[in-house]
């Protein structure tokens, strides 16, 4: 009986296998084990939550750090700690890109830079959605010994303001970034973290304490809650790994995979010719009651859509995605619960961006109204409030995204003017505005401006306040909605209750108008 021959490549392949299993491994089973410990999924379970079943091609799985002996054979081997690849979520090809902090804490100087770097460009290349999912300990100065040499910092490769053009990019922040960590995480359209678990800073509490002399703990340093939630650099912050993920991809599902093609319709029950009683009374008659605009938006989207970004950031406006009869459209709201609602310099510069990514990604934006104006006061002004409220103007006029305007009730100077911009699909002036009875605009509030202007009078008047506000009644006849409504300064005074039936016919014409002008825009995100 004749020996059996061996497959000619058997070694080859063995030794594969094996390298391979030692990639799947991570950092081995006390590092793992020490990882669950703290609440935290392993850079493969991130993406294993995220992708569709078995979908995940992975990329460099080979790469790492390698010793050899005197003869050629394998002495060790340390994966790199970046798991990069590319698999579907929802059947739409995602790049995904994980690090491993399993292995050195996720340093930089063991990730092989070039496979993120990698990841980054296949996402520009392919023109497809790319999620980060950052946890790493940054940089080390022991990579120098490994270099032989200092080196000027920078990826020449790395496509991070191209991509923010192209595709939709999404940054999870799973434990402490610093440096480029922070970096990956805010060089995106969505950045999110996870509450207690992960922190953001250019540079962490080593590196303040050689700087400042200063002693802080990482999460008065880079904390959601004690930091990003007040410096707008996070959108969204998740109590685990596992919602921080599902974030990024119920985020994805109201984009396109690219600006070459048209966000996804969704499949909705809700009926578009729904109206809700309740609304033609949702606005206080008393301008001195405020509202609730959250329950007005739910209701006007299609049920359980709305998707709320930056929600601790320039509290006074709320930017959210939701649906329309099933379309994606972008929503800018006042709330009149903040501040007044009054636009500060954290709402515009939080409007500004969420204007940059409706234009960018093709989506139709919503604007109902309730704007005093833009937040007076020393402060305010110190903080350089109006050149903030000037990008927004700037933000607006450059979309070229149909836009309708809702006016609920106060509209009032500079920011009130954005429900008035200079823009739409083909960048010529088309103010499609509605307004509810509750309506009121002008330049300057009555009451500020009557102060201002007849202040001499007032006082001289024998009953100072009865003069005030027969001067006021004066100029609230002269500021009712119908008189701008008879000059057809808006379309149209809408019962309230009429709202979604009005806005899901409209966003059908706007559908069709945004899919004849796809593709880049002349800038990226601000």
């Amino acid at each position: 009986m004749s020996t059996p021959v061996a497959p000619e490549w058997s070694l080859e392949l063995a030794e594969i296998r094996a390298r391979r299993e030692v990639a799947y491994a991570l950092g081995g089973p006390e590092a793992v084990e020490k990882h669950h410990a703290q609440g935290k999924l392993t850079a493969r379970e991130r993406i294993g939550h995220l992708l569709d079943g078995e979908s995940f091609e992975e990329f460099g799985i080979l790469a790492g750090a390698v010793k050899y002996t005197a003869e050629g054979k394998i002495a060790s081997a340390t994966p790199s700690t970046a798991v990069v690849g590319v698999g579907k979520i929802e059947q739409r090809r995602t790049v995904v890109a994980a690090d491993d902090f399993t292995i050195r804490g996720g340093s930089s100087e063991a990730a092989v830079a070039e496979k993120w770097i990698y990841a980054d460009r296949y996402a520009w290349e392919y023109k497809l959605p790319i999620i980060r999912m950052i946890d790493s300990a940054g940089g080390s100065v022991k990579l120098l010994d490994k270099l032989g040499h200092t080196k000027i910092p920078g990826y020449a490769l790395l496509p991070i303001t191209n991509l923010l053009g192209a595709v939709p990019v999404v940054g999870i922040a799973h434990g402490a970034c610093a440096g480029l960590g922070a970096l990956r995480v805010a060089a995106s359209h969505l950045s999110i973290m996870v509450r207690g678990q992960s922190q953001v800073f250019a540079a962490g509490p080593p590196v303040v304490k050689q700087a400042f002399g200063v002693d802080i703990d990482k999460n008065d340093l880079g904390g959601y809650d004690q930091v990003h939630r007040h410096s707008g650099m996070i959108n969204l912050a998740a109590n685990s790994d596992a919602e921080a993920l599902d974030l990024a991809k119920r985020f994805l599902s109201f984009l396109p995979g690219n600006v070459w093609e048209q966000p996804p319709r969704a499949a909705s029950t809700d009926s578009p010719g729904r109206r809700d009683a309740w609304l033609n009374d949702a606005i206080p008659h008393d301008r001195r009651k405020i509202f609730n605009p959250h329950k007005i938006l739910k209701s006007l989207v299609d049920k359980d859509s709305l998707f709320e970004m930056s929600p601790d950031f320039g509290a006074s406006t709320i930017t959210a995605f939701a649906r329309l009869d099933g379309y994606p459209v972008g929503i800018i709201c006042n709330n009149p619960r903040v501040g007044g609602g009054a636009l500060t310099r954290a709402a515009a510069l939080k409007q500004t961006r969420f204007i940059d990514l409706c234009d960018t990604f093709h989506l139709p934006i919503i604007y109902l109204v309730d704007q005093p104006g833009v937040m007076t006061g020393q402060e305010a002004e110190m903080q350089g409030t109006l050149i903030a409220a000037m990008q927004a103007v700037h933000a607006i006029e450059q979309a070229s995204v149909p836009v309708i305007t809702i006016v609920l009730r106060r509209c009032v100077g500079l920011a009130g003017a954005m429900v008035s911009p200079w823009h739409g699909p083909t960048g010529t002036a088309l103010p499609h505005r509605f307004a509810w009875p509750s309506a009121q605009w002008g330049s300057i509030p009555i009451e500020g401006g009557v102060a201002a202007a007849y202040k001499q009078e007032i006082a001289a008047a024998e009953d100072p306040l009865a003069r005030r506000k027969e001067l006021e009644a004066h100029y609230q006849a002269l500021a009712s909605p119908l008189r701008t409504a008879e000059r057809f300064g808006v379309i149209d005074i809408i019962e309230p209750d009429s709202t979604r039936p009005l806005l899901c016919n409209w966003v059908g014409d706007a559908y069709r108008i945004t899919a004849l002008s796809l593709g880049p825009k002349r800038r990226t995100m601000r």
